[in-house]
């Protein structure tokens, strides 16, 4: 494919993702039923889509950055690949768990916003606030950014150990395997995390043939790989299997990516292409609809059920709408927020 076909691709993939990720966070039932049979039985069908359907979203995205920047990697481009993404993941990482400090902050101490908000009184200490911009404590969805700044950090690492094909195979299913163990490698570092990457990683080095004319082939091996995610997704839920559920998980956007042709792709619509600032703003709006929404809609099982479906759309809206003002009130400030993108 041209490379036109290959990023606009990518933001499409990106953008299935985040929605992926919203309807993840989206669970409500017991928020709007309460401990009962219903918001029981609301949040058991909520998960299968977001638990099953939606954590493929996380291996995605640490597919798609590896790849990106594993591409035509070499050692003289290390130094300029940091520099991209100290600007566009460590500047944006500081900043919004420096901005939900401050938002937790202030509505902690205003008497209704502290209700929905939950956490007491936030203290206002320089502990506080460092504990904030290093831990993501106020912003849990942040975690996936925290390991990916770990993972940058050890990209020369990572490229030595799958820069040759066969030694790189070993290193992947090594690390597989401590997954499979249940075995804590790096207290630091998430071991699904760095498999995903890594696989991403190592498909940049060695399989850059994914970015060239998409066949018959491409699409059966795509096929392939969703039904062995499928296997093993299954397989993982009835036996409690990590191994199995990480397979699954990290084999569905593979086979997707697979499977779906660029060229039958729709061109990506702007609301489409700011899928870092929807990702870093989607909690909270999920997070004000639903305690709304749940104080004054009716306690019926069909009311959480369409916010959950329809989250997507009310967050992806609502951050849109957010970053058209920003880009064009406050330019400097939306391109800090958004990393440049």
């Amino acid at each position: 494919m041209e490379e036109k076909e290959f990023r606009n691709k990518i933001t499409c993939f990106s953008f299935f993702f985040s929605i992926l990720v919203i309807w993840a966070h989206s669970y409500n039932g017991e928020l709007f039923l309460g401990k009962t049979h219903q918001g029981k039985t609301v949040l058991e069908a909520e998960r299968f889509l977001g638990d099953v359907v939606g954590q493929m979203a996380v291996p995605g995205f640490f597919l798609l950055s590896a790849y990106l920047f594993y591409r035509n990697f070499h050692w003289r481009k290390l130094l300029c690949k940091w520099k991209s993404r100290a600007w566009s993941v460590l500047v944006p990482y500081f900043l919004w768990n420096g901005l939900y400090y401050l938002g937790y902050l202030i509505g902690s101490r205003l008497p209704l916003v502290s209700r929905a908000i939950g956490k007491g009184v936030i203290p206002f200490t320089f502990d506080a606030l460092l504990d904030a911009l290093l831990n993501y404590r106020y912003l849990h969805t942040f975690w996936y950014m925290h390991q990916l700044i770990l993972l940058l950090l050890l990209a020369p690492l990572i490229y030595l150990l799958l820069k040759h094909f066969w030694s790189g195979l070993i290193v992947l299913l090594s690390l597989f395997i401590v997954i499979w163990t249940a075995w804590d490698l790096l207290p630091w570092l998430n071991e699904d995390a760095l498999f995903y990457y890594g696989t991403g990683a190592f498909l940049a080095l060695h399989g850059r043939q994914l970015e060239q004319e998409e066949s018959a082939g491409h699409r059966i091996a795509g096929t392939g790989m969703i039904i062995m995610a499928l296997v093993n997704l299954y397989l993982g839920r009835k036996y409690y299997s990590p191994g199995a559920t990480v397979l699954g998980r990290l084999f569905m956007p593979l086979g997707l990516w697979g499977v779906i042709r660029a060229d039958v792709l729709p061109l990506a619509r702007p609301w489409m292409q700011c899928n870092f600032f929807l990702y870093a703003v989607h909690f909270a709006i999920i997070r004000l609809v639903n305690k709304t929404a749940a104080m004054f809609m009716p306690k019926l099982p069909a009311v959480p059920l369409g916010f959950y479906l329809f989250m997507p759309v009310i967050a992806a809206a609502a951050s849109y709408g957010a970053a058209v003002v920003l880009k064009k009130r406050t330019p400097v400030l939306w391109s800090a927020l958004n990393g440049g993108r």
